[in-house]
């Protein structure tokens, strides 16, 4: 039975020492690391020889939070798995954990058999998504969709939209980027969820991600 390596960045002492309790009592788990913050984190990934093979991130954090030390991970050790915890279900918060490189997002609510099928789904096959965030954030039929026909449908204004939606921008504040009324930027979203066939914001993301098209 093959151990996998876990590392815990939770600057919740009780939450994540409970945790760690937790996963050490199953014999397929074992806790390497506990650091209560990015930084922390990140000194000790440098110095060790046995990395972990998925990361319990949580998000807000003092001196480097979940999303930088993400995207530190992401770009020094992309073979290490990422699984966001937090008590929030903020879809901002979401996008910029899913762009920074996180291949799973947690409440910190959820059952433990959750939390097990979710490192286990993360580290044998890459990511993994509750039924709470597929169902509210991430209704991207992608297996279905011929992407390159969906692609050629796309004007380039379209695109350059997608481009700014992948932003932090609000839809009046992409409006003035694009020199376009309000109701403008509303029909090209319309229209590109449409044409993309997904509901929401998080999920034309999530499209532009895997497409390059952000």
């Amino acid at each position: 039975m093959k151990t996998i390596p876990i590392a815990i960045v939770d600057d919740h002492t009780l939450m994540s020492k409970a945790l760690e309790n937790m996963i050490m009592e199953n014999p397929q788990y074992s806790v390497i690391m506990n650091h209560p913050n990015g930084e922390d984190f990140i000194s000790a990934i440098e110095k060790t020889s046995e990395l972990p093979a998925v990361v319990l991130m949580d998000i807000n954090m003092p001196y480097k939070n979940g999303i930088e030390t993400t995207e530190w991970l992401t770009e020094n050790h992309p073979n290490i798995k990422v699984i966001a915890l937090t008590m929030e279900d903020d879809e901002k918060v979401l996008i910029k954990m899913l762009k920074a490189g996180a291949k799973g997002y947690l409440l910190k609510d959820m059952q433990p058999s959750i939390l097990f099928q979710a490192i286990d789904t993360v580290f044998d096959k890459g990511s993994f998504y509750t039924d709470f965030v597929a169902q509210k954030l991430l209704k991207v039929k992608t297996e279905d969709i011929k992407t390159a026909s969906l692609l050629s449908e796309l004007k380039d204004r379209e695109k350059e939209f997608i481009k700014w939606a992948c932003s932090e921008l609000t839809y009046k504040e992409i409006a003035d980027k694009m020199f376009l009324s309000p109701k403008t930027i509303d029909g090209y979203r319309d229209s590109v969820f449409t044409k993309l066939e997904i509901k929401n914001r998080v999920g034309l993301v999530l499209f532009a991600l895997k497409h390059d098209l952000s």
